[in-house]
C-alpha cells in the first residue's frame, strides 16, 4: 500500500509523481489509465495523439478536492507511460492518411493509384493492430481487478477496450458525449475510422445493448437512417432538440433523468471532448459550434450514479493540444472528474 503520511494534497503537484501529482504505483493504484497516442484516421485537425502526455503535465494543476466525491484519489490513480512504438506507428500512418485523404478529396479514384491502394491497406491493418493492442492492455488490467480508463488519442481508440469490458462485465450500455454520431461505415475508406467507432462497436460487440448519444450536432443522413432503423438500440439526443426543449421550459434535470432511463444497469461513458462547447476545446479534431458546458455533463454523470447504475469504465478522447495549454487543462479536469466517478460507482 502507498504511504500517504507525508503527501500533502493541498500542495503543488509534484512532477516526479504520477498523474495529478499522485504518489501511487500501478500495483497500488485501484484505477489505471491507459494512454493511447493514436490519431491515424482523424479527418480534420491532428494533435490528439500527443494529448495524453500534455494532459499528464496539465494534471499537476488540478486540485484534488472534489466536494461531491471526496478523497476518491486516495484509492489511487495511475497513468501508464505512453507507448512510444504506438505513437511512432501513428505518426507514420498519419502521414500516409493525410496524403490519402487529400487524394480522395480531389475526387480521384483509389483503385487507379497503386500507392493509394497500398496506403489504405496499411492504414486499415494498422487500425487492426491498434484495436488488438488496446484489447490486450485493458484486458490484462481488468483481469487483475483494476478499474480501467482509456485516454486518447482519437475516438477510434476504445474499440478494443469495449471488447475487454464485454468479456469482463457482460451486457452494458454506452453513454456517448459527442458532437458526432460516429455511426459512419468505413468513413473515407478507413474500416476503423474515428467516425465509425460506434458503428463498429454495435456491429462487433453484441454485449453493447444500448447506445445513448448526447449532444450530437453534426451528422449525415445515413447515420439518421441507422438510428431510426436500430429498433431502439440507439437513442440520440441531438443538441438542437435538447436546447429547444429547454427554451420551451423543460429543465436539464428532467432531460438528464430521461436520458438515464434509456441506459441499462451497467454503463460505459465514452466522452469525446468535442461534445463540449468549442470554447472549451478549440483544438479538438473536428470542433462544432454548440455543445455543453462541463458542469452540464458532470451533472448528467452525477445523476447517472444517483440512479443506482454502475459505471464500469470510461474513455476520454479527441483532446487537442495548444500553445496556451487550454485544451489539455480542460481535458485534465474532465479526466479527474471521470476518475472520481468511476471510483465512487465501485466503492
Amino acid at each position: 500500500m502507498t504511504d500517504l503520511t507525508n503527501f500533502d494534497p493541498n500542495s503543488v503537484g509534484n512532477p516526479n509523481n504520477n498523474i495529478f501529482g499522485l504518489p501511487f504505483t500501478e500495483e497500488d493504484a485501484r484505477l489505471v489509465i491507459v494512454p493511447v497516442p493514436w490519431e491515424v484516421t482523424v479527418s480534420y485537425n491532428a494533435g490528439t495523439a500527443r494529448a495524453p502526455e500534455h494532459i499528464f503535465n496539465s494534471s499537476l494543476q488540478v486540485d484534488l478536492y472534489d466536494p461531491e466525491i471526496k478523497d476518491a484519489w486516495k484509492q489511487g490513480f495511475f497513468m501508464q507511460p505512453c507507448d512510444k512504438k504506438v505513437l511512432m506507428k501513428s505518426d507514420y500512418l498519419r502521414k500516409e492518411a493525410e496524403l490519402y485523404i487529400n487524394y480522395i478529396s480531389q475526387g480521384e479514384v483509389v483503385a487507379d493509384n497503386k500507392f493509394m491502394c497500398k496506403s489504405l491497406k496499411e492504414i486499415n491493418e494498422g487500425s487492426v493492430f491498434l484495436n488488438n493492442w488496446v484489447y490486450q492492455q485493458t484486458s490484462d488490467l481488468l483481469k487483475q481487478g483494476k478499474l480501467v480508463a482509456l485516454l486518447g488519442g482519437d475516438h477510434s481508440t476504445p474499440l478494443g477496450f469495449f471488447k475487454a469490458i464485454a468479456e469482463k462485465f457482460g451486457d452494458f450500455g454506452i453513454l456517448q458525449i459527442d458532437a458526432h454520431c460516429d455511426l459512419r461505415v468505413a468513413y473515407e475508406g478507413f474500416n476503423y475510422s474515428h467516425a465509425s467507432i460506434m458503428y463498429n462497436s454495435l456491429q462487433e460487440i453484441g454485449n453493447v445493448k444500448k447506445l445513448v448519444q448526447v449532444g450530437i450536432r453534426d451528422y449525415c443522413e445515413d447515420e439518421v437512417d441507422y438510428i431510426n432503423n436500430s429498433q431502439g438500440r440507439v437513442v440520440t439526443y441531438f443538441d438542437k432538440q435538447i436546447k429547444e426543449r429547454q427554451y420551451e421550459g423543460q429543465t436539464w434535470m428532467q432531460i438528464a433523468d430521461e436520458i438515464i432511463q434509456h441506459l441499462p444497469e451497467q454503463v460505459f461513458i465514452s466522452f469525446d471532448i468535442d461534445g463540449l462547447d468549442p470554447k472549451l476545446c478549440p483544438n479538438t479534431g473536428t470542433p462544432v459550434q454548440g455543445g455543453f458546458e462541463t458542469e452540464q455533463v458532470f451533472y448528467l454523470f452525477k445523476k447517472l450514479l444517483q440512479s443506482g447504475r454502475k459505471l464500469i469504465g470510461f474513455d476520454l478522447n479527441e483532446v487537442g493540444v495548444s500553445r496556451n495549454e487550454w485544451d489539455e487543462n480542460v481535458g485534465a479536469r474532465c479526466l479527474f472528474k471521470l476518475c472520481n466517478l468511476l471510483i465512487a460507482s465501485n466503492s
